[in-house]
């Protein structure tokens, strides 16, 4: 299993300085929330790759339906030059409280869905290079000769997690096509529920099953453990690596009532991921 570390709250020089941290005790990746008017995601996790050398940078998540598909592409092939082939991204529809209505985007499901869908269509084309061209119901793309950019260096691709609805069979069929599925658990009313170890097993199996990409399938699993408690935080993540998560996902979502943010944010970096 690997880990990471999501960076609740700050700025890019703050996320310069936590992604340091981070690589310096031991975490794997390094990832930020990409916000629809907030400190810049790509700005930061630049910051990011010029203080680090190993760690694995990425967002938590990128809601691709009020992206602009190639300026998405254009940054992420940068950064993962930058970077020495570093990017991990992550996509799903987004919150709509966090500003989606406010500022004008796109609030109706379907339409999120099918915009993303789109618009991972043109990332992954425009990363393989020119010609490329595209028609679909939202976008349509003719090649170009313009100054094109290097592509990125992963190959095949940058590596793609997918916010998957488990078990909704329209958004696995999605989720099968990329490198990764962030769980998102459902009742058959279609409300929210905690993924559990159960869900993960679950997940693997038909990811194995039904999976026919040759790329590396990551399963994110996320939340908190207690980084002055090595024991119990070994506990609390071994349960769902044994079940087949690849990934853990240090998430501190609900640290915001507590007075020192900042300091307990980079306490939790520095006493380093919960290993098994």
């Amino acid at each position: 299993m690997k880990y990471g570390f999501v960076l609740p709250i700050g700025d890019a020089r703050a996320a310069a300085q936590m992604a340091r941290a981070a690589e310096a005790a031991g975490w794997d990746g390094f990832f930020v929330w990409d916000p629809v008017w907030g400190i810049d995601a790509w700005v930061a996790l630049t910051a990011a790759a010029m203080v680090t050398e190993r760690i694995r940078l990425g967002t938590m998540i990128t809601p691709i339906s009020r992206m602009r598909p190639w300026k998405l592409a254009s940054e992420t092939a940068t950064l993962d030059n930058l970077s020495g082939g570093r990017v991990i991204l992550s996509v799903g529809l987004g919150a709509l409280d966090s500003g989606f209505a406010e500022f004008g985007e796109v609030t109706d499901r379907k339409t999120r869905a099918e915009l993303m869908d789109e618009g991972l269509d043109i990332l992954t084309g425009l990363w393989r290079g020119q010609p490329f061209s595209y028609e679909g119901t939202h976008y349509k793309i003719k090649p170009t000769e313009f100054m094109l950019p290097p592509p990125p260096v992963q190959q095949p691709r940058i590596p793609i997690w997918v916010v998957g609805a488990w078990n909704r069979p329209k958004s696995m069929a999605r989720v099968l096509k990329y490198d990764g599925i962030l769980p998102n658990t459902m009742t058959p009313q279609g409300e929210h529920r905690p993924l559990t170890p159960d869900d993960v097993r679950e997940i693997k199996e038909y990811i194995d099953a039904n999976r026919t990409e040759q790329t590396p399938f990551n399963i994110v699993a996320e939340g908190t453990t207690p980084g002055d408690s090595p024991g119990e935080a070994a506990t609390i993540v071994r349960g769902w690596s044994e079940a087949g998560a690849t990934w853990w996902i240090e998430a501190m979502w609900t640290i915001f009532d507590q007075p020192n943010i900042a300091d307990a944010v980079r306490r939790r970096v520095e006493q380093g991921p919960p290993r098994v």
